[in-house]
């Protein structure tokens, strides 16, 4: 976790650590949603290493929460209406190439 966290921070370009906790919070539901879309059992991140791909889907997923906490704007790109969707569909590109497919 720890980490993530100082990617997460570094993706964000934060110096502090006053947010750590919140941002941790983040970084566990993105490996959640991360496990979920990709048909792994929840944890299996905690246990494996995650793929360069996936890390990477995670990092933009758990800033994207950060940057628009209050769950209406596109985080740093506010002013853009797709901003938001479009770090969900990049997101899902990324854990897409990583996913177990199955039917």
């Amino acid at each position: 976790m720890s980490e993530l966290l100082l990617k997460v921070k570094e993706n964000l370009i934060l110096e502090h650590s006053e947010d750590d906790g919140l941002i941790e919070r983040f970084i566990t539901a993105a490996v959640s949603y991360a496990e979920s879309y990709q048909h792994i059992s929840e944890g299996y991140y905690a246990e494996n290493a995650m793929p360069a791909t996936t890390e990477q889907a995670v990092i933009m997923l758990a800033s994207h929460f950060y940057e628009s906490r209050d769950g209406s704007t596109g985080g740093f790109f506010a002013d853009n209406v797709q901003a938001g969707q479009q770090v969900w569909n990049t997101v899902n590109l990324l854990l897409r190439l990583d996913r177990d497919w199955k039917v």
